[in-house]
């Protein structure tokens, strides 16, 4: 494989919250960007949020007109993934936790891009190895994992595989390094690194909301202040997604066991109710209060 040593052409697969947040972060650094997602209201949703995301970095200061321009100027938008990989040097994958989506889409775009391009997805839990199984070519299969909010968190996992190529892993880093992230090298393996610890405190914050131990808002006050975590495990979960939390946790019980990765029935519940976090304006928290 020869893979460029610094990508400079990417696409983003899924304009949700990871999708858009990527994007922004690539276009920013100075990266020919499209953003893609086959539901145009979605996509339309996910510009304007990069949109607001950099008009309020302007406004704090954190970014120049000229910063803004050179995003706007390097961010495009599609709904035809595959005529978007045709061009790509990495293609990154922001879709629904769900292995057999993410094994159809990287089938279907293994045909489609250049022989030189990489692809990667941004799962929180799904084993690389699995994903790239079907592939003729897996060895440029890595995996790319942000951290919610993009444009703020400076942690990626990126995931390599036994068939990963020494060549996709140092061009992912070089780019990821490009975007102002730091790379952390995980070895593929149930919810990486991240992910399976921060799983376990999560789901035992709900446990004690569960139990009436105490207030989610006091629970994330005692790993704010006691810790020094920049914010809580159940407000995060909302920011996350109430249904992607239950995804990951339900994926580790599986594939690792134990009654640490137990979804409580509080969780499950909420999901039910359609009560999915910050997405939904309501989690452990109400957000349509603010």
């Amino acid at each position: 494989m020869n893979a460029p040593e610094a990508p400079s052409t990417v696409v983003v697969i899924g304009a949700g919250t990871m999708g858009h947040g990527i994007a922004q972060v690539a276009a920013l650094a100075g990266l020919k960007v499209t953003l893609v997602d086959q539901d145009q209201v979605a996509l339309e949703r996910g510009r304007k949020k990069i949109d607001e995301l950099l008009a309020g970095a302007l406004q704090r200061g954190k970014l120049t007109e000229a910063d803004r321009d050179r995003a706007v100027a390097h961010l495009a938008t599609s709904t035809d993934a595959l005529a978007a990989a045709r061009t790509a040097d990495l293609v990154i994958e922001a879709i629904v936790e769900k292995l057999e989506v993410k094994q159809s889409l990287f089938r279907a775009l293994e045909g489609a891009v250049p022989p030189h391009a990489i692809l990667a997805s941004n799962t929180s839990s799904l084993p690389l190895t699995k994903i790239a199984a079907p592939l003729a070519r897996p060895e440029r299969l890595i995996g790319m994992h942000f951290f919610n909010p993009v444009f703020l968190m400076k942690l990626v996992e990126i995931v390599v595989h036994p068939r990963t190529s020494a060549e996709a892993k140092a061009a992912v880093l070089d780019v990821t390094r490009r975007m102002g992230k730091t790379p952390i090298v995980v070895h593929d393996s149930p919810g990486f690194a991240s992910s399976r610890l921060g799983v376990i405190l999560g789901l035992e914050a709900m446990r004690m909301v569960e139990q009436g131990v105490a207030s989610p808002a006091d629970i994330d006050t005692a790993m704010e202040l006691g810790y020094n975590h920049p914010m809580g495990p159940l407000k995060l979960t909302d920011l996350v997604g109430l249904d992607v939390r239950l995804a990951i946790a339900d994926t580790l019980a599986k594939e690792i066991g134990g009654d640490q990765y137990r979804a409580p029935q509080l969780l499950r519940d909420m999901v039910a109710r359609g009560e999915l976090g910050k997405k939904s304006g309501k989690g452990f928290y109400d957000w349509k209060q603010g």
